[in-house]
């Protein structure tokens, strides 16, 4: 896959990229030997067919004097076919032996930066564009198959050529083919180079409009719905045409400098050529060279300018792939905020009591989450924490998870600091039911199985009975076997809560959060949801967020969060009795349900 050019005009080739390559390929130094031997092989049997002509035409000559024994032509033709097969099949072997290095490279790096980006910091992940990491990440591992391939077949080897051509005609023919093939080929790259720097505008323009044209049909399409609500079809037609005059402007315009580049290049070529040719008739007139010798001459003038015409492209295309290398580079150097400290040991779960002490946390410096929030929950108790929308409560559990650390205070399971065990085993000691599930695009199964990949499906079925979620997949034509489709959109909320519900009890955690688990649902599948929580809760220690009072009377200890503070703790029976803030809650949720419809 080529890499679309992103560097800016005046950027310069950053060869500093080639060393940071070096340990994605340093395996493979044997394979890169054999592939570098193959290509001179190559190289070299293309250089011998100049040779062979020469003294085959000198040889078939009448005028020359010199006539070729029958056997010796034989030979030469022989040769001839020899070196033509040794060149193609020594460029095979090339390919194939350097394929394998330049494949194996994509791979490890590509993982490398997956893995790495998987251990950044949730703070990165809500910062970033993911159409633009996951855009970078392929460019740049498509950028080190490009710049490795053109590095080592068209790079090295016009370098190789162009020094063989002009050491046999300093060396066969004396100074002057020497010195214009130099001449010509620095006038070819210098002006190749600068036309390429010059054009490189036209190119971005005609990639912007493309992109732009792109993102408008596709943002149309995805919200078609919306725009036939409204009637819109002639509007979004005209706003797309309007992006696709832009992109016809572009093109043109980058279509007219392709040919001043490609028309300068033709003129030095042609200029090269001619003087080459002319050089050459004049002295085979004259009797300096012989009619085998011009041939030679005209074979490697045609051999040397074929791989120059690619030079401008290759330039351009080169700049690119090492810019979008050195951002895959400046991705690796991203570092989290929060790791593990040297020699972590695993987390140690008893019976999983939480203890939140003094914990104080803020996202900026001026905005206050969390001051100084302390609570406990005991091994096998189920705790809730209740409050209006921004008091805190979800940030709880991204600090229980380790997503972010305290500014001040610690957190401890079984007596043991979150932050100094492994975040691993942190992790796999928590299970949770979110607000907003999130499926894969994948099966049933599959997303089922994510609690615990190495499940049998004896398990899975065990969860799934366990969630209520049975009676759900035997309606299914495809049973465990349907796609959710993206996010998990063909499933309703309630479908993907006992999804969620399934794979955390898969996974098989000591310890449980609910992250307002049934919020968005409706009372009757909230009924069934919270049935559910209820079962698969027994004997664990459960941390539960709520927004709906109803969900939590249950638990044995109720926190009422505000602004960071927990106001009021008690059972749901001693927090009534308090008439307090929670009291408040539950008689505007009382009264809230207890509203009638509104008259249609």
């Amino acid at each position: 896959m080529r890499p679309s050019t992103d560097a800016e005009p005046g950027q310069r080739l950053d060869w500093s990229i080639l060393p940071r390559l070096w340990p994605y390929l340093r395996d493979h130094r044997r394979r890169i030997a054999l592939a570098m031997g193959c290509l001179l092989l190559a190289k070299g049997a293309m250089l011998v067919i100049p040779f062979i002509m020469k003294h085959l035409v000198d040889g078939l000559n009448v005028d020359s004097g010199v006539q070729l024994a029958g056997h010796v032509a034989v030979v030469l033709v022989a040769a001839y076919g020899l070196a033509r097969l040794s060149s193609v099949l020594f460029g095979e072997l090339r390919d194939t032996l350097f394929g394998r290095v330049t494949e194996r490279a994509m791979r490890t790096l590509g993982l490398t930066v997956f893995r790495h980006v998987h251990q950044l910091d949730l703070s990165f992940h809500l910062e970033r564009r993911t159409g633009g990491l996951a855009r970078d990440i392929e460019r740049g591992t498509s950028g080190v198959s490009f710049l490795l391939r053109f590095m080592v077949f068209n790079i090295v080897p016009t370098l190789f050529e162009i020094a063989v051509v002009v050491s046999v005609f300093l060396v066969n023919y004396g100074p002057s083919y020497a010195l214009v093939t130099l001449a010509s080929v620095i006038a070819y790259g210098w002006f190749s180079f600068g036309a390429t720097e010059w054009r490189t505008r036209f190119v971005r323009e005609m990639n912007e409009a493309d992109s732009v044209s792109n993102t408008r049909a596709v943002d149309s399409l995805l919200n078609f719905e919306t725009v036939k609500y409204f009637g819109n079809e002639r509007f979004e037609a005209q706003r797309y045409d309007v992006d696709l005059e832009r992109w016809e402007q572009a093109r043109r315009r980058n279509r007219l400098s392709l040919f001043g580049l490609n028309g300068g290049q033709a003129l030095i070529i042609a200029l090269a050529q001619t003087s080459m040719i002319g050089l050459a008739v004049y002295q085979v007139r004259t009797g300096v060279i012989t009619l085998g010798d011009f041939v030679l001459i005209s074979q490697y003038m045609i051999q040397l300018f074929l791989p120059l015409g690619f030079l401008g492209f290759v330039y351009r295309e080169m700049k690119g792939a090492m810019a979008n290398i050195e951002r895959l580079f400046d991705l690796l150097e991203v570092r989290p905020e929060l790791a593990d400290i040297p020699d972590a040991p695993a987390l140690t779960v008893r019976g999983g009591g939480i203890r939140f002490e003094g914990v104080s946390f803020r996202y900026q410096a001026q905005r206050s989450i969390l001051d100084a929030v302390s609570f406990d929950v005991a091994p096998g108790r189920k705790v809730a924490v209740v409050g209006a929308s921004g008091a805190g409560k979800s940030t709880l559990v991204k600090l229980l998870f380790r997503f972010y650390d305290p500014t001040a205070g610690r957190i401890l399971i079984d007596g043991q600091d979150i932050a100094g065990v492994t975040r691993a085993s942190l992790r796999q000691a928590i299970g949770i039911v979110p607000q907003d599930t999130v499926l894969f695009n994948d099966t049933l199964l599959e997303n089922l199985r994510y609690g615990k990949p190495d499940a049998s499906d004896e398990e899975v079925a065990d969860a799934v009975r366990m969630a209520h979620l049975d009676e759900f997949l035997a309606q299914l034509p495809d049973g465990w076997q349907t796609r959710v489709g993206e996010r998990g959109l063909k499933l309703s909320g309630g479908e993907k809560q006992r999804v969620s519900i399934a794979r955390t009890i898969l996974k098989r955690p000591p310890i449980l959060v609910f992250d307002e688990a049934t919020s968005s649902l409706d009372s009757r599948s909230e009924q069934a949801i919270l049935a559910a929580l209820r079962e698969i809760a027994l004997d664990h220690t459960s941390l539960v967020i709520a927004h709906r009072l109803s969900t939590v009377v249950d638990a044995d200890s109720i926190l009422v969060l505000d602004q960071g503070n927990i106001v009021e703790q008690g059972s749901h029976r001693q927090l009534l009795a308090a008439g307090g803030r929670y009291a408040a809650l539950w008689a505007a949720q009382q009264e809230q349900q207890a509203l009638p419809p509104v008259p249609q």
